[in-house]
């Protein structure tokens, strides 16, 4: 008779028969403790290219990992042969901690999340200023993200000769979001990389824009041919002239600190947002987020009894950044076209 609870002993242990002889099953999980360091560069159907001090290592993730996944810019512990020998396979077997993710959802119908990248330290929304027209509520969605994540935005404006950046500037200007703004002339002959260089030393910074804007013009700018064929270029399509990125790609920066990354992304037509909490939007707004207190639970931060509004009557802060805010918390509930 099978016995259950304490009164167990050595005989109850459950045994699954195989060829190699009866074992027990256990949860112990080896530790890795001499695994080495690892950063994920891309990924691509189940394999992941990381780099391992100056070595790039193609891996895929231990089974014992379970549904967990990593992205690019997940810091990793990797074991195996990690020579980066052609036909030699590592093994992940520990994600880090994360310290941001930039997530977003198919549509915002869509419940399930992707994390598109972890670890960067600001997002570059690149939008042109005419041909494609700029898109705001795109924007608007990026920047929510980028909050909702923990990454600091960054605009880049381009193709200026065009049409002037004023008045899409003054959309955002009580966010107080840095920018740079170039021509297609600046965009063609490296100018502009020189400019948006200076916001990127020492971060890992992910580029997000939709089609035509010059976001991979400007990436193939910021990081020569000879820096993507030594961490291993992958993952990306020519065709009719253009180069297009079809999954995210962390590239070092040329003429920058060795922690210096660019992460080119694939273009967006939509940002689903079907997963941002407004209670972590309003953390990137350090000087409304005391007025908060008030609050009712669970407070959408647009409705009647939202403590914002008297926090700002009372002078804590500016007017047009509650607007910028309930703005942007609004893209929530507005598909990207209307």
């Amino acid at each position: 008779m099978r016995r259950y609870g304490k009164h167990t002993d050595e005989d109850d242990v459950r045994v699954r028969p195989n060829r190699k002889g009866n074992r027990p099953r256990t949860h112990i999980r080896p530790k890795h403790e001499d695994a080495a360091d690892g950063m994920v560069l891309t990924v691509d159907r189940g394999r992941l290219t990381c780099l391992v001090d100056d070595r790039v290592i193609v891996a895929m993730k231990a089974r014992e990992l379970g549904r967990k996944a990593a992205v690019v810019g997940d810091r990793v512990a990797l074991v195996g042969d990690l020579s980066g020998k052609k036909d030699t396979l590592a093994r992940i077997v520990r994600i880090e901690e994360r310290t941001s993710v930039l997530r977003r959802t198919a549509d915002d119908d869509d419940p399930y999340e992707r994390v598109v990248v972890a670890n960067a330290d600001q997002l570059a929304i690149v939008t042109a200023l005419a041909d494609p027209e700029p898109r705001p509520r795109l924007i608007d969605r990026c920047l929510v993200a980028a909050f909702d994540g923990g990454l600091t935005p960054l605009l880049v404006l381009t193709k200026s000769d065009l049409a002037p950046p004023d008045e899409l500037l003054e959309l955002y200007g009580a966010l107080d979001i840095p920018y740079v703004v170039t021509s297609r002339d600046e965009l063609e002959n490296g100018d502009a990389a020189d400019r948006v260089r200076e916001h990127l030393d020492g971060k890992i910074t992910a580029f997000v824009g939709h089609s035509g804007v010059g976001k991979t013009t400007l990436v193939n700018a910021l990081v020569p041919e000879d820096r993507r064929r030594s961490t291993g270029h992958v993952n990306a399509v020519t065709g009719r002239g253009r180069h297009t990125t079809t999954s995210a790609l962390a590239l070092p920066l040329a003429g920058a600190r060795a922690e210096s990354w660019v992460v080119d992304t694939p273009g967006v037509r939509s940002f689903g947002l079907a997963h941002i909490d407004p209670s972590r939007v309003i953390h990137a707004f350090p000087d409304l987020e005391p007025g908060t207190e008030g609050c009712p639970r669970a407070c959408s931060h647009d409705e009647p009894d939202c403590a914002l509004d008297e926090w700002v009557a009372e002078g804590h802060a500016d007017p047009a950044r509650l607007y910028s805010l309930r703005r942007l918390l609004a893209t929530r509930e507005r598909r990207e076209g209307d």
